[in-house]
């Protein structure tokens, strides 16, 4: 593997892939922090003429974190088609990039191509894209999915419905539920952060939710965002549930640090399987978001977009119904600014994408980072370009509870309208016959909550 090059009079050498992976990242504040990034733009165009003529075997043959070192390895290389990998070997990072945003190149290839793909390959591949290459490559890949109802066809748009409230009120969570339905949000779930991390209070939140789901026989699907050890408890005590939540890391002792393994996670898979209350096949719901590897000291050297990258190659394992980075959350010390955001938000998105997982995003920041509300309608505008299969909704786009600032209700609803896209088809249906929405556009019944009191 090459690991040399001479750029205008100067020699660059790099002691291994995951140097130059990480050195050709855009710039983040978190590869910084983790002593890893590169040192000027210069070195970092070195590293990325380097990453583009490796071949997808030399990737492969040098993991950045072997298998027998950790299990999020193990998930990865398994997953792989040998016969489909052997087809694509050869092709350098570049090649997999022309390939990707070629004209001819269709969804169906595209699935084709993925089966023979390590994480890492797919991050390598982002490495070297522009926005716009992320945008256009994302545009082509459709993954559908169905928990109770079917989300992410091709021309529509979802959103989460996120109505946290910073006591675990029941009352107050039902009262933002009937803002979010008003304006057409809540169709890839109802999904609340708790408060408290009881297996009681979360079956309360969830009988609430079903309820409220069975009473306007709401084409959608609840989840509590709580611990997956708490899930499974408030399930085994008959809460119901439609699907399971966890946040994902990208190495075995990053999610050590979160509090869960691949047995656990293949226990809770069992567990959602025989007693969840949604149809299916489609039962789990992942979220993730770069740098969580370095806050709990995890991150073993490897940079935080290859890192993101092997999130969803574990994710991938459990067939989910929705997966979504936090893009904006973690803080500055990761993504210091509006433009490391916006970055990372549809570097995210393409990963995910190419992986078959069926990505959104939380278009989210905190108030201490370099970003306002005009960067996260921007973001959003440019995933809803990229086909992304959901948003994330809270109330005037402030989080009560977890105290951050994400998109709102009528955000999601005015990207829709803007690029033309539709709520998910069944959402749509049941928006028409309450009267809030009318061939694909919000009536003047729309934002009134009282509607469903």
């Amino acid at each position: 593997m090459k690991t040399k090059i001479t750029l205008l009079n100067k020699t660059y050498q790099f002691n291994s892939l995951k140097e130059i992976l990480a050195k050709a990242n855009e710039e983040k504040s978190g590869d910084q922090l983790a002593g890893i990034a590169a040192n000027d733009a210069q070195e970092r165009l070195a590293a990325r003429h380097l990453l583009a003529d490796l071949t997808l075997s030399d990737i492969r043959n040098n993991p950045v974190l072997p298998p027998e070192e950790d299990e999020v390895s193990r998930v990865i290389e398994e997953s792989i088609n040998e016969k489909i990998y052997q087809s694509i070997a050869n092709w350098t990072v570049s090649d997999l990039r022309e390939i990707l945003l070629a004209e001819s190149t269709t969804n169906r290839e595209i699935s084709r191509i993925r089966r023979g793909l390590t994480s890492e390959m797919v991050a390598a591949a982002a490495k070297i894209m522009s926005n716009l290459d992320l945008i256009q490559a994302a545009s082509k890949i459709e993954v559908v999915t169905q928990c109770n109802y079917p989300v992410g066809h091709k021309g529509t748009l979802a959103g989460r419905a996120q109505p946290n409230h910073p006591t675990d009120s029941i009352q107050g969570i039902r009262a933002s539920l009937y803002e979010a339905l008003s304006y057409g949000i809540g169709d890839a779930v109802i999904g609340i952060n708790p408060v408290i991390d009881s297996a009681e209070s979360v079956k309360q939140i969830l009988q609430m939710t079903k309820e409220e789901i069975d009473r306007f026989q709401i084409p959608t699907q609840n989840c509590v965002l709580a611990h997956v050890t708490t899930q499974m408890r408030a399930i085994r005590n008959g809460a119901p549930s439609d699907l399971l939540f966890q946040s994902l890391a990208g190495t075995e002792a990053g999610n050590t640090a979160f509090g869960i393994s691949v047995g656990l996670l293949d226990e809770a898979n069992d567990l959602i399987q025989k007693e969840g209350t949604a149809a299916g096949p489609n039962l789990w719901y992942f979220e993730t978001g770069q740098g969580s590897e370095l806050s709990s000291d995890a991150h073993h050297g490897i940079d935080q977009v290859t890192l993101e990258a092997r999130c969803y190659g574990l994710a991938k394992k459990y067939k989910p119904f929705i997966v979504n980075t936090v893009v904006g959350f973690i803080g500055p010390e990761y993504l210091y600014n509006s433009k490391q955001v916006i970055r990372a938000g549809l570097e995210d998105h393409f990963m995910g994408k190419l992986q078959g997982i069926p990505m959104g995003v939380d278009v989210c920041y905190t108030n201490h980072m370099k970003a306002d509300q005009n960067d996260m309608e921007n973001l959003a505008v440019l995933l809803g370009s990229a086909g992304v299969n959901f948003l994330i909704g809270v109330p005037m786009a402030d989080d009560c509870m977890l105290n951050y600032q994400s998109t709102s209700f009528h955000d999601i609803a005015s990207v829709r309208r803007v690029l033309g896209l539709r709520p998910s088809p069944f959402f749509e249906k049941w928006l028409e016959k309450m009267g809030i929405m009318e061939s694909g556009i919000l009536t003047e019944r729309a934002g009134d909550p009282t509607l469903f009191m």
